[in-house]
């Protein structure tokens, strides 16, 4: 009967010859299969009680909620006995009931969130993957719309969201006393700080300080001193006891290698520059005026726009571009124009004051960075996507963004220069190419607008390149080959003659826009066709020639709008609406782009 049994047991106590042996085996066997089995029901309950928590936190249909937490606006129904049962936070926080920083709302206590935090703040959704994980036990995925930025080509190990989401998790996780969480955080940010750049290292360096969390301090100062991030930035963006430490182990490693260090500004002069900032702090641009009346220190020493574009009311901006004595393409030692501080700090007033005065969009940072890139780079989809409501502000983020793609686009080198510099460099023939063909039919179809646009930009001063202005034989054409002349002179020749042409287009779309209109579309649009108009089928010469016409009174209606908005100013342009109609449709039938 025994052989007949199902019981496990049973079958296996044949197993051995020994009959203390066979029941230390099943008994051995049973205890692991029930171990096992216990351990099983253990997880599965587990698993199931942490989403049952879960649920309680998201069903929106069954409430039981006894408190409110408004986070940005957003109330959020919580369960005191759960918050309470995992943080001593919430514990002595609700064992305390009705105390400030909170009220009651239909018999619920309420709190807002920013009046639990000490300094800083925590958003929304960061506040919700927290309280996800004080529920159910399980880390969520961060959310793509706040964890991630707007560059297509970024990815997003490092990026300004990245870093800030990862950074407000590990304060809530700190200040609400969830302390497995915060160790699983601070990993993520200990990996940040390699990555980064040092300006987002800033916001890792600052939770971390004020989280007491010491090994990811000492690591961030460390990146911060071994950083081209000027000693003024750095007092600005720190609490005097950070910033005193980087500047001694900045001091410490200048002395080990100072041939790798900027040497330091003398105090006098150091002296001078802060009391220019503070001037600027203190939205005084008449003290500063006279500051640098009395000492040698010029605005462009005192990196005075750079400072005031990173911390200082937009007005202040306006007011000292208006002394007309900086130079707003200017570059700190960091390799960073005004503009690029102003894409960082994202405050489109400031963006525009500069793009008005001359700023160049397309100037990029040592590793390739434009100031839209810059500025995509630190925006958030959230920030950038989201459906305009009537009457409410559009989002500053997507302003800035908007506002500097737009500039690029009007810019001839126009594009996504988020790229790095080497694609920038190998670009640089055909970006020239297109430069010279612009600026020769802009000469073609208004002869003396593109004249007078040329001479302020001093484009006649500089080397022509290969285009379809170059004259027969000229030496600026990349088929000749100058011996005697280096790759390195060869790029400058290049690139000073690319800034001579952008400078030309840019002075035409400022003076000229109707015209420049035209010209884009063409150069965009109608290039490669309308200058081979005897080429193709009857019908493909038909409709090429149909076109050209319209191109014809399109350039009649800007140049006569162009005309009128200008008469006012003084700038005449009578003898180039002659040299246009007598010319334009001859010279455009004889035109062929040299390849």
């Amino acid at each position: 009967m025994a052989n007949n049994s199902s019981e496990p047991s049973s079958s296996l106590s044949f197993t051995s010859s020994s009959p203390l042996s066979n029941g230390s085996i099943t008994h051995n066997i049973c205890s692991s299969n029930a171990s096992d089995h216990c351990r099983n029901l253990e997880v599965i309950s587990l698993s199931k009680l942490s989403s049952n928590l879960e649920q309680l936190l998201i069903d929106s249909d069954n409430d039981y909620s006894d408190a409110e937490i408004v986070v940005e606006g957003i109330l959020v129904r919580v369960h005191r006995c759960v918050l309470a049962s995992r943080s001593k936070f919430f514990h002595e926080l609700f064992k305390r009931g009705k105390d400030k920083g909170s009220s009651k709302n239909e018999g619920k206590l309420k709190y807002c969130l920013s009046d639990l935090l000490p300094y800083g703040k925590v958003g929304y959704e960061a506040f919700i993957i927290f309280l996800s994980y004080v529920y159910s036990g399980k880390l969520k995925p961060s959310p793509m719309e706040v964890s991630t930025c707007v560059d297509n080509v970024c990815a997003h190990d490092a990026c300004g969201p990245a870093i800030n989401f990862a950074v407000e998790v590990m304060y809530a996780s700190s200040i609400f006393q969830i302390p497995e969480l915060v160790s699983l955080f601070q990993r993520r940010l200990l990996n940040f700080v390699g990555k980064a750049l040092v300006e987002d290292v800033i916001p890792i360096l600052m939770v971390a300080f004020h989280c007491q969390l010491s090994q990811l301090v000492a690591l961030c100062v460390d990146r911060v001193a071994r950083s081209d991030l000027n000693q003024i930035s750095i007092e600005k963006e720190l609490p005097c006891e950070l910033s005193e430490k980087v500047k001694l182990l900045r001091r410490d490693l200048q002395q080990q290698d100072s041939e790798n260090y900027a040497p330091v500004v003398d105090a006098l002069s150091l002296k001078r520059i802060t009391r220019i900032h503070k001037a600027l702090d203190s939205d005084d641009v008449e003290l500063v005026k006279l500051l640098l009346n009395e000492s040698d220190i010029t605005l462009d020493e005192a990196g005075a726009l750079h400072y005031a574009a990173a911390y200082c009311d937009p007005k202040v901006v306006s007011e000292v571009l208006g002394l007309g004595m900086a130079n707003v393409n200017l570059r700190n030692s960091r390799g960073y124009t005004v503009l690029h501080v102003a894409a960082m700090r994202k405050e489109p007033s400031i963006i525009v004051s500069l793009l008005t005065n001359g700023a160049c969009a397309s100037d990029l940072t040592f590793d390739g960075q434009s100031a839209v890139s810059i500025c995509r780079r630190l925006t958030r989809p959230k920030d950038y996507h989201p459906k305009t409501e009537q009457g409410k502000e559009t989002n500053k983020d997507r302003i800035c963004i908007d506002v500097l793609q737009r500039e690029m686009r009007r810019n001839p080198l126009a594009g996504d220069l988020s790229v790095s510099s080497q694609t920038v460099a190998d670009d640089l023939h055909m970006k020239l190419l297109y430069l010279e063909n612009r600026v020769a039919f802009a000469r073609l179809f208004f002869p003396l607008e593109a004249k007078l646009a040329m001479d302020i930009a001093r484009a006649e001063t500089t080397s022509e390149f290969a285009g379809l202005s170059t004259s027969k034989g000229s030496n600026g054409n990349l088929m000749e080959v100058d011996l005697n002349e280096t790759p390195l002179m060869q790029n400058k020749r290049l690139i000073s003659r690319m800034e001579a042409l952008m400078k030309t287009v840019e002075m035409g779309h400022r003076y000229f826009p109707h015209c420049s209109e035209v010209l884009d579309k063409f150069m965009e649009d109608d290039l490669p066709d309308l200058f081979y108009l005897e080429k193709g089928t009857q019908e493909e010469q038909r409709v090429k020639r149909t076109r050209f016409i319209e191109l014809k009174e399109d350039v009649n209606k800007a140049f006569n709008k162009d005309k009128a908005e200008f008469s006012h100013s003084g700038i005449s342009s009578s003898s180039s609406s002659s040299s246009f109609r007598e010319s334009v449709h001859y010279k455009a039938r004889k035109c062929v782009i040299k390849t």
